[in-house]
């Protein structure tokens, strides 16, 4: 069987830190061109060398494996997806320019939204099956079960561009919002607006919406405020228009069995707390501040 497989191995740092990303594709076989498009198989986050010191550098893996063969994924590991669809690419692409105004900014990030989330909902809605009367038959017909709302929190405020379109692709929704920001010299979290219910339903499913991924911080603060409310890591998934290692690292460390959905997983943070190359101030760029 034709398969390809994408090995990524970034080194992972403090902020004040500097790395490189390496990275290697050993195509095994060519895919043939009359095969349908290839499963999308995840990234795989693993640690593979730790060191005790706070300030070392530590390594971790990202491996993804794209074939026609499907095989057993490990439950207990963080899964990283970065579609290979090339309008994500595009609307990647958008954002980073920096001469892309503000309404095609948010724009962009919307549509963004929208793919990631598409891909997100992929095998993981509850639905209902039934017969409906069409015009011309009876039909067998399977719809979202409105019953089971899907939860949608996005981290204020750029995570309000990146969910604008949640509500169009996912039938059933209940938004909850949730600020949180971060301080500049610290790049410490501080949660400023909390509206999640005290307790979700059993079985919740929750997008969590946070286009950048830099340190960490703030996604995990985010996901802390999640399982205290009763909301299991596989009940979760992120949804992130750029990612980077060390908040990944921590993501994988911290909640295992969780899924993170992003545009594009970026090498380095520089000592401010900045994806680079990045996009910028997703919410300076979102709303013209």
């Amino acid at each position: 069987m034709a398969s390809c497989r994408l090995i990524f191995t970034p080194n992972l740092w403090s902020p004040s830190g500097s790395s490189r990303l390496s990275s290697t594709c050993q195509l095994q076989s060519p895919i043939p061109s009359h095969a349908s498009h290839p499963t999308l198989k995840p990234f795989l986050l693993s640690k593979t060398r730790k060191i005790p010191s706070p300030t070392a550098r530590r390594r971790c893996s990202l491996r993804s494996h794209m074939t026609m063969d499907e095989k057993p994924i490990a439950e207990d590991k963080m899964l990283v997806y970065v579609p290979p669809h090339p309008l994500i690419k595009h609307w990647v692409s958008v954002l980073r320019n920096e001469q892309t105004p503000c309404p095609i900014f948010r724009s962009a990030m919307a549509e963004l939204g929208r793919l990631l989330m598409y891909e997100a909902s992929r095998d993981w809605l509850p639905t209902v099956a039934g017969e409906i009367q069409s015009p011309m038959g009876v039909a067998s017909v399977e719809f979202i079960d409105p019953r089971e709302p899907v939860a949608v929190v996005p981290i204020l405020r750029a995570g309000l561009a990146l969910a604008e379109h949640a509500s169009s692709i996912l039938p059933a929704t209940k938004t909850y919002h949730l600020g949180i920001s971060r301080d500049e010299e610290t790049l410490q979290p501080t949660i400023y607006l909390n509206k999640l219910p005290d307790k979700f339903p059993e079985g919740s499913k929750v997008f969590v919406v946070d286009p950048m991924l830099a340190t960490g911080g703030t996604i995990v603060a985010a996901l802390r405020l999640l399982k205290d409310r009763g909301v299991g890591n596989k009940q979760i998934k992120v949804i992130s228009a750029v990612s980077s290692p060390p908040a990944l690292q921590k993501l994988s460390e911290q909640f295992p069995g969780l899924h993170v959905y992003t545009g594009i997983i970026d090498p380095t943070v520089n000592d401010k707390g900045f994806i680079i190359p990045g996009l910028g101030d997703a919410g300076d760029r979102s709303y013209g501040t």
